[in-house]
């Protein structure tokens, strides 16, 4: 096997790879699925504009599910449960931030007990979401935002 069959054969790969991404990612937005760039917030820099990754959420139940759009797995990559959220601060993305969030979007801090995110997504989305937030059925903890 030479060296222009190797080639092809890694370009053929690649290309069978993307083309699986690229299904996996419309096959969750006509589930229901929204772009939202997530950023976890680490406790030793909770002020780096680093780490955003793209994804699509959407809601599942009582949880809000978000998956990483360059991903190999099937799972959900993150999941807040809409009774333990609580978001903590509202922002515009910096300067920084701009080129890997959507467009027009408000950044989202959110802390559900076990984790800080952020989240970035347009102001469709980001009104879906609250909604979604303040829709908690009766009985159980209503939805709650920091002062």
């Amino acid at each position: 096997m030479g060296v222009s069959e190797v080639l092809v054969i890694v370009l053929l790969l690649a290309c069978l790879l993307i083309g699986w991404l690229a299904v996996r990612r419309l096959r969750l937005i006509r589930v229901g699925g929204v772009d939202v760039a997530l950023r976890r917030v680490r406790a030793s820099a909770p002020d780096s504009t680093r780490g955003w990754n793209l994804g699509v959420a959407r809601y599942r139940g009582d949880e809000f599910v978000w998956y990483r759009v360059i991903s190999l797995g099937r799972r959900a990559d993150v999941a807040l449960r809409r009774q333990e959220l609580e978001i903590t601060d509202r922002r515009g993305p910096g300067p920084a931030e701009e080129y890997v969030v959507p467009a027009d979007a408000t950044v989202v801090r959110c802390r559900d007990g076990r984790r800080t995110v952020e989240l970035a997504m347009n102001p469709d989305v980001l009104t879906g979401f609250l909604a979604w937030l303040e829709a908690t059925p009766p009985g159980r903890y209503g939805f709650r935002q920091a002062s």
